[in-house]
């Protein structure tokens, strides 16, 4: 299961939302900021991070509890499944009479669908 959000999906919502509240890093090892896969990356805690080493990119990626954390509270996220090729995430978050919901084929993406529509409905 994807553990945390992937560098496409970590630059878009560096964008969005606020550094700390991110709760790891991706290290770019060898300096490929295109290196949109995570190959040549490698993630660590936030905390674990040695300020003097230099690295070419860090970039802030978030967990599925530091994405849950930034949405309002009752923000739901079930797994449907029609059939085990099938089966996919649904965030919903409900904001003021709004209910709001997204898909992804993980937690993680599902979570992230659902900030990215938030923000293009200007509701972060």
């Amino acid at each position: 299961m994807k553990s945390y959000t992937d560098i496409k999906q970590s630059k878009k919502l560096a964008e969005i939302l606020p550094h700390e509240s991110a709760d790891m890093l991706i290290l770019n090892n060898v300096g490929r900021s295109g290196d949109v896969d995570g190959t040549n990356c490698h993630t660590i805690l936030k905390e674990n991070l040695n300020p003097l080493v230099e690295v070419p990119e860090i970039l802030p990626c978030w967990s599925l509890a530091a994405l849950l954390s930034v949405l309002p509270n009752g923000t739901d996220i079930v797994k449907e499944e029609a059939d085990t090729e099938n089966e996919h995430y649904m965030c919903t978050v409900a904001i003021k009479y709004d209910i709001i919901s997204t898909f992804g084929k993980n937690p993680i993406d599902a979570c992230y669908q659902i900030f990215i529509k938030l923000h293009k409905l200007k509701m972060l």
